[in-house]
């Protein structure tokens, strides 16, 4: 394998690990309120989820468009620049993960390439309009948007259903959750699993394998939607819990207008091409539903801190990103993005056995939120304190 080659390869391999952490990372979005409402079984909602999400990456491709396109000039874009950027997103994503933090895997992405962009070469090759756009503006709007759409729909669920006996109204909306749960899976595969195929499509472009404004490759949308699957199937359970035990104390009527809220507005964000951040939307969405409920406990404190790593996001990544792409320009070549892909294994090897120390799976992810249970990752709130 000669130089070139292995240059690639390690970007691409990298991009499909972005893929699977963002898969577990966000299986949350689309399940947490599910199984915390017991609608869906932990392990049963997970797969279900890959099932989807696998699904989903195949209906539009609008989105690998404006990450390939439309944040920073294709014509400085290299390799090493792209796996950079990669670094950046996948180093944020695990310690948002392993804090069981909501965060943009999206946001964290484009960060990590505008960061990588920025140092190898200067302001002009960031396409500021397109970020304002294409991301900022709809992650301002996104959170609102779902949170109103929710408080509405929850707040129409109980006044339908008022008359309804308690159990009753609870079973039918489990019911009603396994398919806006679905739906919400599927809306993901439409948005995430997007993103990697834009930047593989960027690598290609760099590396010339691809014309400047091809179209994805079949092998990468393939790649892609395996990769996310079955990192959704593995299950971020420290995030699910988040979303599902620590935001609002939910019921099943606030699930399902969660949900189905969550679902129309990522889908329409992929049909107008925006990289939307599908935790903004959700989190959005639980919220809404606990304002949409009289007298719903709402952990207003545990937003705000979600909110400051939201902020964070996208120059934290940027900063890893430019700081991974100086490491590798500084050894040089091939080699130098080879000693850096290890130094990020080793990075991702350290996460995992820290996360060993207080596990969160599918047997404790719907304790009690306040209970002080040496499982339970209380470390959150603890943690994000000091951010």
């Amino acid at each position: 394998m000669d130089a070139d080659t292995l240059l690639l390869a390690t970007v691409v391999v990298t991009a499909l690990g972005f893929d699977f952490t963002n898969g577990f990372h966000d299986t949350a979005n689309a399940m947490a309120t599910s199984i915390a409402t017991g609608a869906l079984k932990p392990k049963v909602a997970v797969a279900l989820a890959g099932v989807l999400n696998f699904v989903g990456a195949f209906l539009s491709l609008t989105v690998a468009a404006t990450i390939a396109k439309g944040i920073v000039d294709q014509d400085v874009v290299t390799l090493p620049i792209v796996f950079a950027g990669l670094a950046g997103a996948i180093l944020w994503n695990l310690l948002t993960w392993y804090l069981g933090l909501p965060s943009s895997s999206s946001h964290a992405l484009i960060g990590g390439v505008v960061g990588a962009t920025f140092i190898a070469a200067g302001a002009d090759a960031v396409l500021g309009k397109g970020i304002l756009k294409s991301v900022i503006i709809p992650a301002l709007l996104a959170p609102f948007a779902a949170g109103l759409v929710a408080a509405i729909g929850t707040f129409a669920a109980y006044l339908i259903t008022r008359r309804v006996n308690d159990g009753i109204r609870t079973r039918g909306f489990r019911v009603a959750q396994i398919g806006s749960a679905s739906l919400v899976s599927l809306a993901h595969g439409t948005n995430d699993a997007q993103k990697t195929m834009g930047i593989i499509t960027l690598a290609l472009v760099a590396n010339h394998d691809l014309g400047k404004g091809a179209d994805t490759p079949m092998w990468v949308i393939a790649s892609c939607a395996v990769a996310i699957s079955v990192g959704t199937y593995l299950g971020g359970w420290r995030v699910i819990r988040t979303l599902g035990k620590g935001l609002v104390e939910i019921e099943t009527p606030q699930g399902f207008a969660a949900e189905a809220s969550s679902a129309s507005v990522i889908l329409a964000s992929s049909h107008f091409g925006y990289p939307l951040s599908t935790t903004h939307v959700v989190s959005g969405s639980i919220l809404g539903s606990g304002v949409g409920k009289r007298a719903a406990q709402v952990r207003w404190s545990l937003a705000g801190r979600m909110a400051l790593g939201w902020v964070l996001t996208l120059p934290a990544a940027a900063v890893v990103g430019g700081v991974a792409y100086a490491g590798a320009h500084l050894i040089g070549g091939t080699a130098g993005v080879v000693v850096m892909a290890l130094v990020l294994a080793a990075c991702a090897a350290a996460f995992f056995l820290a996360s060993r120390r207080s596990p969160v799976d599918h047997t404790n992810v719907n304790d009690d939120w306040e209970a002080r249970k040496p499982a339970a990752p209380a470390a959150p709130q603890r943690a994000l304190a000091k951010v």
